[in-house]
């Protein structure tokens, strides 16, 4: 993989990304002196491209009958690469749409006034898929106006959109809609079959935490677009930013797949010959760059359930090297850096002995918060991290066993969370040591600040524990002062090692969901003793076995890479790693008929 600049006056940002290439490729640490004069790089060279680079008229779009069509006056396309729609009888101007072909994809955004020009564009295109990378309000602005209904059907112009389908997952939601003609024409219209892939963790005025998330959207994409349809429609709010780092990330790992080189600067400059400021930021342009890093360092780990068995094959064979394809996958993970700058709140001296773990302490930007009390500072403060999940974010809280000293906290974050499912991964004691005080009570009731708990039931189950607790907050007033909690104790996985075989983390995994159910899907609360290793290991099963049920695909490689980064040490040891593929082979196995997934 080579970087090729369009502009002589580019050298030094060539010099700087294949020296960093070169360090990756060797396996090197990369300084970060050399990062950060990349990214300096990179940005000046956003700065370099050209905002307009062919003189081209936009006579189309500045006609006063279609100015109101237009979303931003400064973004309007030009007149040699708009969309152009069939005239209605008797309308002015009823060709034009705010959309451009990008090579293979168009780049739009439906207004309110302009719903139906885009169905019938998605009609006149034979477009069987549509992507969305923005949502409907950002920042209590509206950046689009929903142009599909949210069940049923409805008919915007003479297109009939009825929905098929629906999945939500935690990056994006897939909408299939079914499409077709209306009018007074006789004979029974044909219908289509449209797909709408919304990318929802796309933030205006910046970028995703991690391209993870979107290199797995850009396949889903890619994987079911129908060959026999017309182009991709692909659109955020100006129909510029985010859309055209979409087709730049697209772009460049077709590029780096087919030439093994990338040429951003040159397909920019393209594009923008199309379409005006497409990549409109510094961020999105380096956000293209670590897209393409994320790729070319992991590739695509994303496996179908029926060539699990071969992967582990493969992972398990000998190796000349003298490690084993297992070690090498699991050393990539322990090369992410933790960023202990990031850990501020939970490193200041007054919660420091709040920390059982003094190496796994919460990240800033997603930390568990509690109100604080009146009166008493860092009281906001308790070791546990918002983990996402296969369907949704903040699926989880991964917390440390509470400390004697942190059980109210512990409770707080239960009831300020609403958390009503709780998995203890760990014994109180361990190997003659302390892993977490007992913050339940044996019988009666235990008072926490202004809050009581009181154990209702207790049942033994053949791998854990449930317990039945109920929730008392003694400063509400109303009926709703109490709530019910259920315990998941899990029995049987040592401090060092890992449970005897599967089943009993499958059990225990459908029981909780189970209860997810039943009470809401608020935050299911997960602690070991330091919130990590074995905590790490139960969230990313249950991630990835949820995936396996719905999708028949699993991704064990970039589910731990995820949690790491939310938080550190999740899925602590090769063993535990190693662990995860087994449990999900033991779940394939109990099925021999795939379908039994859905």
């Amino acid at each position: 993989m080579t970087w090729t600049p369009q502009s002589p006056d580019l050298n030094p940002i060539a010099m700087v990304w294949d020296a960093v290439y070169r360090r990756v490729k060797k396996k090197q640490p990369t300084n970060n002196y050399y990062l950060s004069v990349w990214l300096m790089a990179l940005c000046l060279c956003v700065q370099a491209l050209p905002v307009c680079p062919i003189q081209a008229s936009c006579d189309a779009a500045s006609k006063e009958e279609n100015k109101e069509k237009n979303r931003y006056v400064n973004i309007l396309p030009y007149d040699h690469s708009r969309v152009h729609l069939s005239s209605l009888e008797g309308v002015p101007d009823s060709d034009f749409v705010n959309a451009s072909f990008i090579n293979v994809s168009d780049a739009t955004r439906p207004k309110e006034e302009t719903v139906n020009d885009f169905w019938r564009m998605i009609w006149e295109q034979n477009t069987a898929t549509i992507v969305m990378v923005t949502n409907l309000k950002e920042r209590k602005e509206c950046k689009c106006a929903q142009y599909w209904p949210d069940q049923g059907c409805w008919t915007y112009g003479n297109i009939r959109v009825s929905v098929e389908d629906m999945m939500v997952l935690v990056d994006y939601t897939i909408r299939k809609f079914c499409i077709q003609q209306v009018g007074d024409v006789g004979g029974k219209k044909p219908q289509r079959l449209v797909t709408q892939f919304h990318f929802t963790s796309w933030p205006d005025f910046g970028v995703p935490f991690t391209p993870i998330g979107m290199l797995k959207f850009l396949k889903k994409v890619k994987t079911c677009n129908p060959q026999y349809s017309g182009p991709i429609v692909v659109h955020c709010s100006a129909g510029v930013g985010r859309t055209g780092t979409f087709i730049v990330i697209d772009a460049m790992l077709d590029m780096m797949n087919t030439e093994r080189k990338v040429d951003v600067f040159g397909f920019v400059t393209r594009i923008r010959a199309q379409r005006c400021q497409m990549v409109q930021t510094d961020m999105q342009y380096v956000f293209i760059f670590q897209a393409m890093l994320e790729h070319y360092l992991y590739g695509d780990t994303e496996l179908e359930v029926t060539s699990l068995e071969s992967h582990l094959a493969k992972l398990y064979a000998p190796s000349a090297a003298g490690c084993g394809g297992m070690e090498a996958e699991f050393k990539k993970l322990t090369s992410i850096k933790i960023q202990n700058d990031k850990m501020r709140t939970g490193n200041l001296p007054a919660n420091m002995k709040k920390n059982r773990v003094l190496q796994i302490i919460p990240y800033e930007f997603n930390r568990v918060i509690n109100p604080v009390k009146r009166g008493e500072e860092s009281t906001d403060y308790v070791n546990a991290s918002f983990i996402d999940g296969y369907r949704q974010k903040d699926s989880y809280m991964a917390s440390q066993g509470p400390l004697q000293h942190t059980i109210e906290d512990f409770w707080r974050m239960i009831w300020e969370w609403r958390s009503c499912s709780i998995v203890m991964l760990t014994e109180l004691e361990e190997r003659g040591q302390e892993k977490c005080a007992q913050y339940w009570p044996s019988d009666g009731v235990m008072v926490c600040g202004d809050l009581s708990i009181e154990l209702k039931r207790e049942e033994e189950s053949e791998s854990y524990t449930v317990r039945d607790l109920l929730v008392t907050n003694n400063r509400v007033r109303t009926e709703n002062k109490a709530r019910a909690v259920r315990q998941f104790h899990f029995h049987g996985w040592p401090e060092v090692g890992i449970p005897s075989d599967g089943k009993g983390m499958i059990n225990i995994i459908a029981a909780v969901q189970k209860q997810q159910q039943q009470s809401g899907n608020h935050p299911i609360t997960v602690h070991c003793s330091a919130g990590a290793g074995r905590t790490g290991t139960f969230c990313a099963l249950s991630t990835v076995l949820e995936r396996v049920k719905a999708e028949a695909i699993l991704d064990v490689f970039q589910t731990v890479k995820s949690l790491r980064l939310q938080r550190p040490h999740m899925v602590q040891t090769l063993e535990q790693y190693e662990f995860c593929y087994k449990v999900v082979q033991e779940y394939i196995d109990a099925f021999s008929d795939y379908a039994n997934f859905k």
